[in-house]
């Protein structure tokens, strides 16, 4: 009996949402709906805002290793979530063997997934029988990270799915209004629309100086980590000026979790 190949996966960039986000119905079916459209991936491969360690840093592959619970202030029941698949150390060592010199890949057996991985995860695939690895963001320049993602984009035809888990606005310091409904500011809004009209004209240089270019800065990312896991995203794509696919768009607490998805 033939074993079929792997489907070729798309490579996404997602708003992951803090944990909450397990409470907003129409996110969780939006998500849910996302991950049934793909095909079913062989492996996850997440990179989160949430974990930047130089050089690229591979989390552990194994199941028993806890969560990272790194949020604070929440009710305990988030706290209590868990989520361990199968550890993907296949894939932990085939991003070893990607990477221009294997020898200074670090590995970190105390470090699993985090909040940016596990929360949307738990969502997408709640059985949690896809094995999984989280990397870290080495450095937060763009145009590296584009270059980081075209080191992987085979992977995607082993039936890889490479996940890019940030927020498209992440102005945390600058909302007034803690309601999932509350009226986007309007440094989110226009943020959103600008990221919405540079992904519809498949601007990459663009979005590679949303610094500078960017209506609403600094207000839409005060810190930059939240947007970078798009360039990963964008690298792992067949071209990163395609136009994309916007999965999701909206707003939660304020905060566009515009989504999108590359062939």
């Amino acid at each position: 009996m033939s074993i079929a190949s792997p489907v070729r996966t798309p490579a996404l960039f997602i708003s992951h949402g803090a944990p909450p986000l397990l409470d907003d119905e129409r996110w969780v079916g939006e998500l849910a709906a996302l991950a049934t459209a793909l095909p079913r991936p062989t492996a996850i491969l997440v990179v989160s805002a949430h974990w930047e360690s130089a050089p690229l840093t591979i989390g552990s592959t194994d199941p028993r290793t806890p969560l990272t619970y790194d949020f604070w202030g929440f009710e305990q029941r988030f706290y209590d979530i868990t989520y361990a698949p199968p550890g993907a150390t296949d894939l932990a060592q085939r991003v070893t063997a990607l990477m221009p010199d294997p020898m200074v890949v670090h590995h970190d057996a105390q470090r699993r997934l985090d909040h940016g991985a596990f929360v949307p995860l738990t969502v997408m695939y709640p059985d949690a029988d896809i094995p999984v690895v989280q990397i870290s963001l080495p450095t937060l320049d763009p145009t590296a990270l584009i270059g980081l993602g075209r080191r992987l984009r085979e992977l995607r035809d082993e039936g890889v799915l490479i996940l890019g888990s940030g927020f498209t606005t992440h102005g945390l310091p600058f909302l007034t209004d803690p309601r999932p409904d509350a009226v986007p500011p309007g440094w989110s809004q226009e943020f959103d629309a600008w990221t919405a009209e540079r992904f519809a004209a498949g601007d990459v240089d663009g979005l590679i100086d949303f610094r500078n270019r960017a209506p609403g800065m600094p207000y839409a990312h005060p810190t930059i980590e939240h947007f970078a896991p798009l360039f990963v995203t964008l690298g792992a794509s067949d071209d990163p000026g395609q136009i994309p696919d916007q999965v999701i768009d909206g707003f939660w607490m304020g905060l566009s979790k515009r989504s999108v998805s590359l062939a």
